[in-house]
């Protein structure tokens, strides 16, 4: 390898956004790719409720290297939300994942922690914009941060090294009326 390159190696900061599908998926394959590499990684999901899905399922117990818990309580969104749950239960699991992804980012224990959901989080007024730039801009230099989420702003988008946008092409519900797939959505 050219040793300027590897001169120039650091962490770097991943944004996946967008209206389309892929965006955690995405994150939870860089996730995967880490842990071969033998890396220690952190998966903190905001928003994403506690109900079962298979990427927690398949880490928990396939790939114990990487440590995955779902914080929030459910879609915020209105016409999703379970009104069942209160919003307060919910402005305290987003502040509670917060405080969990600061531990995480600045722990030192980690290469590769996941921030899935932080962009949504933001948008639902239960993580403030200039905070998660301001962990962005502080991170460890060798460490790698994924962010996850629709709508990113325009300061996350600056401030990070690789931003995708997922776009919505087609998607099976609105074309045939299929719903969420287990091993597709969750």
């Amino acid at each position: 390898m050219d040793p300027e390159l590897k001169k120039n190696r650091r962490g770097v900061t991943l944004v996946f956004t967008g209206n389309g599908k892929g965006k955690t998926t995405a994150a939870m394959g860089l996730a995967l790719r880490a842990a071969g590499n033998r890396m220690p990684v952190r998966v903190i999901q905001f928003i994403k409720g506690s109900w079962k899905t298979g990427e927690r399922t398949a880490f928990s117990e396939w790939v114990p290297s990487v440590e995955i818990a779902a914080e929030g309580r459910g879609f915020t969104i209105e016409s999703l939300r379970d009104h069942a749950i209160p919003m307060e239960e919910h402005v305290e699991a987003g502040h509670n994942a917060w405080q969990s992804a600061v531990e995480a980012v600045t722990s030192g224990r980690y290469r590769l922690v996941v921030l899935d959901e932080v962009l949504g989080s933001i948008t639902a007024g239960l993580v403030a914009e200039a905070d998660l730039v301001s962990l962005m801009r502080s991170k460890p230099a060798d460490l790698h941060l994924v962010l996850t989420g629709r709508g990113a702003p325009q300061s996350v988008i600056d401030t990070a090294d690789c931003v995708t946008e997922m776009r919505e092409v087609k998607h099976h519900y609105r074309g045939a009326g299929i719903p969420a797939q287990r091993g597709i959505e969750f």
